[in-house]
């Protein structure tokens, strides 16, 4: 029997999901030192250098150390036994011609054998800064300098203080955010996959998160794929404020291509969810009756529901200075990426206090930017952060896939400073307009490959 197109891509997802490779590196470095057994029986090892997370930040940090020395002793502590990308990963959602899961998940193995440093596949339970242990299920691993890369966590108990853990894990199963690599986006696209109509709802968090144009991304690539299989229906996004990163872009792009599938809503917090009746309650900013909100109830076929974002837990676990916010990002010792707190640990990527945006090109910056103060340590060489120096140019370039037939995408570019006056490093930022007059252009799309292409190859080759 002839499959049509919308069949073809449910049995496809299913394919590509079940073909994904497991990779298993698990263990210490060979060469690592032998400590004593922790208090519940097991061995545990030593490394010079252990870093949490095997995401963009964690991974660069290692390879950067093997590459300064092949010598130095570095060991990656990441729970997940597949790396997968959040980068690029609204394409896959948005079913852009060429992408599959096969696109966005890699073998840990690669990177391993290339570049030399050990692998252990482990949760983190518990830091032990005056020790100098990490706690893990498989065991305690002891450290001489510790790196912290872990990423983000969702804040569902802050945001929905009345929600039990039996919803919040109802929610989020049925309800993926989608900013954390793994099941979550193959959950989102098997929903997508098999909606035949009706609206796709997406909150946009409040706070710091994860990528800040990710969401708006996604509901262009989700308009740009409803579009193209002629699925009746809207994106209607929730925004718990009223800003929009490359806010001119996306809004310019909404208007020209998907004007009657795109509806953004301004400062609209989030009350409830009804997964029965598949209905989310929120209300708006300014909309008040009788001293109290007045509830507006929205109806739809997929929700990715997008929780307010925090710091990996293994930040809190680790005991160092955080700032005040909700997100609680890590307060840094100046412009360096050492911590504050303790000199023997650092942090890179989504949980650092710098006033960069959070991204897989910035991740991927400053675990260079790190690498390289850790092997001036290693080597016992001075090491001067470079505050006095001309500003970095394209210190971040991010770019968000916005149309198909023909392929588009817009940018936004970030220059860095090593500020002396605010203590950190500092960002500004351009949205550039293409020749043609438009934010959006083929040229940006096809360096939106490009970019995605050569980073991988950067973190695994």
């Amino acid at each position: 029997m002839k499959m049509n197109r919308r069949e073809a891509l449910k049995f496809g997802a299913l394919s590509v999901a079940a073909a994904a490779t497991m990779a298993t590196v698990t263990g210490c470095n060979e060469g690592a030192k032998p400590a004593s057994a922790s208090k519940a029986g097991k061995k545990v090892c030593k490394h010079k250098v252990v870093i949490i997370g095997g995401g963009f930040g964690g991974l660069t940090v290692a390879k950067e150390l093997k590459k300064k020395d092949a010598s130095f002793d570095v060991l990656v502590i990441e729970k997940n036994e597949t790396f997968m990308s959040c980068p690029f990963s609204n394409t896959y959602l948005g079913k852009l011609e060429g992408v599959n899961l096969g696109t966005l998940v890699h073998d840990y193995a690669q990177p391993v054998e290339a570049n030399g440093y050990g692998l252990l596949h482990a949760e983190v339970t518990a830091i032990d800064r005056a020790t100098k242990q990490i706690h893990t299920t498989k065991g305690i691993v002891e450290y001489e300098i510790l790196v912290m890369s872990p990423g983000i966590g969702y804040d569902y108990k802050g945001q929905f203080p009345t929600w039990d853990d039996e919803k919040i894990n109802h929610i989020s199963r049925i309800a993926p955010g989608a900013l954390i690599p793994g099941k979550e986006h193959v959950i989102l696209e098997r929903q997508l996959v098999d909606m035949e109509d009706g609206n796709v709802v997406i909150t946009i968090p409040a706070g710091k998160f994860r990528c800040p144009p990710a969401p708006f991304e996604r509901a262009t690539m989700i308009a740009s794929y409803m579009k193209k299989e002629g699925i009746p229906g809207k994106v209607i996004m929730l925004n718990a404020t009223n800003s929009v990163s490359k806010g001119a872009a996306f809004k310019e792009t909404w208007k020209d291509l998907y004007p009657d599938i795109v509806e953004h809503i301004d400062f609209a917090t989030i009350q409830d969810v009804d997964s029965a009746s598949k209905t989310v309650t929120y209300h708006l900013k300014d909309d008040m009756e009788d001293k109290g909100y007045k509830v507006k109830t929205l109806k739809y076929s997929v929700l990715n529901l997008i929780p307010n974002n925090i710091s990996n837990p293994v930040i809190e676990m680790s005991g160092v200075e955080t700032t005040t916010d909700s997100f609680k990002k890590v307060v840094m010792n100046g412009c360096s990426f050492q911590t504050k707190t303790d000199k023997d640990v650092y942090a890179v990527g989504d949980v650092v206090s710098h006033a960069v945006p959070p991204s897989g090109q910035t991740a991927n910056w400053t675990g260079k930017q790190c690498a390289l103060e850790i092997a001036n340590r290693l080597h016992k060489k001075a090491f001067e952060l470079p505050v006095k120096t001309s500003t970095i140019k394209a210190g971040n370039v991010c770019y968000s896939m916005v149309g198909e037939n023909p392929e588009e995408a817009i940018m936004v570019i970030h220059d860095f400073s090593f500020s002396q006056e605010k203590n950190m490093i500092v960002s500004a930022a351009t949205v550039p307009v293409s020749p043609s007059g438009k934010y959006r252009s083929s040229a940006t799309a096809k360096a939106t490959r490009d970019w995605y292409g050569g980073i991988m190859r950067d973190l695994f080759a």
